[in-house]
């Protein structure tokens, strides 16, 4: 029994330490999926940015907003309601239209997916998009994500790998 103790004691510090994160950090609920570009005559780009709810509950997209960074830089192109019907009559600068899942109905639930395509011009291949989603009735930030991602450190890989290991 000591010796069991010991034992996985031992194996409990080669784990590295999983990394702090202070309660003001935003969690990745939406997350970009991907942004596509297509070139058009006039050498300007077609951008179709896909977004889908990663998160494990679905949230009443007509209490949605979404907010657009390009390289840190807030665009005018504020997403009023993350619902298509509202969104039709009160359609923003910049934004040609939304659709997909998420925005029919009164639930974006988890897995579904929107796609956004912005006006010509808006994004450039290179460019780093930035998507916040915010809580109409709070006014709080509810995910934030950034595109293109990230790749993961190898202790994040190995981390993510065990914790999958132990859940199964």
């Amino acid at each position: 029994m000591t010796i069991t103790f010991i034992l996985a004691a031992l194996v409990l510090l080669m784990i590295p330490s999983l990394p702090e994160y202070s309660s003001d950090e935003i969690p990745v609920i939406f997350e970009i999926i991907t942004m596509e570009y297509t070139k058009t005559a006039s050498w300007k780009y077609e951008n179709k940015l896909i977004v889908k709810n990663s998160g494990t509950r679905g949230y009443d997209n007509r209490k949605l907003y979404a907010i657009t960074y390009r390289n840190g830089e807030r665009l005018p192109c504020k997403i009023p309601y993350i619902n298509f019907q509202y969104y039709i009559n009160n359609k923003p600068l910049g934004i040609q239209t939304i659709g997909g899942m998420g925005t029919g109905g009164l639930s974006w639930i988890p897995e579904a997916e929107i796609v956004i395509y912005y006006s010509q011009g808006t994004f450039r291949p290179g460019d780093t998009i930035r998507f916040e989603v915010y809580d109409r009735e709070t006014n709080q930030m509810i995910s934030s994500d950034t595109y293109p991602h990230k790749e993961k450190t190898r202790e994040v890989k190995m981390m993510e790998e065990y914790l999958s290991h132990l859940s199964a």
